[in-house]
């Protein structure tokens, strides 16, 4: 199958919704426990285009197979050379590398606009993420036990970084 990398744009929030929504409904991947709708998700592709950070999308045809994209670290304006990076598949389009496609993009896109430092939050356990995230240069740097509670479970998150 082949897909292209691209910009996400208000008019694929939907799909970015629903691939979203799977995780919130299913998963501990996301701590989110209701689902995001399409406006709320235009919302978040329009505020990292605000922040001049990239929201992607992987395609194909007029179908979206994922999303990636870069957020604030933090609000203080020391933190402006930091961001969080996160990505989410269709769950049928799965170990295709549409996550691969999506990061090698994001992380060019982030190198070249200066940023320092990129990190990914993993609730854990999450074998994949983790493989995915250190294939693109990210070494864990933290682990917070329990910090999240979602479907009756504490939930521990460890911490990735890959400075630029």
């Amino acid at each position: 199958m082949a897909w292209r990398v691209r910009a996400a744009s208000a008019g694929d929030s939907g799909a970015i919704a629903r691939i979203y929504n799977h995780y919130v409904r299913t998963t501990t991947v996301t701590f989110e426990e209701s689902a995001v709708s399409s406006e709320d998700m235009s919302g978040r592709v329009e505020e990292s285009a605000a922040a001049g950070l990239p929201f992607l999308i992987a395609e194909s045809g007029d179908e979206v197979l994922g999303f990636a994209f870069a957020s604030k670290w933090k609000g203080r304006c020391a933190y402006r050379f930091s961001v969080e990076v996160s990505v989410y598949v269709d769950p049928a389009r799965g170990r295709q590398g549409i996550g691969s496609a999506l990061y090698e993009v994001l992380f060019a896109e982030l190198e070249s606009k200066g940023m320092h430092a990129a990190i990914g939050g993993i609730a854990l356990p999450n074998e994949a993420s983790i493989a995915l995230h250190e294939k693109f240069g990210l070494r864990k740097v933290a682990h917070f036990e329990e910090v999240g509670f979602k479907f009756g479970r504490w939930v521990d998150v460890g911490y990735w970084q890959r400075v630029f």
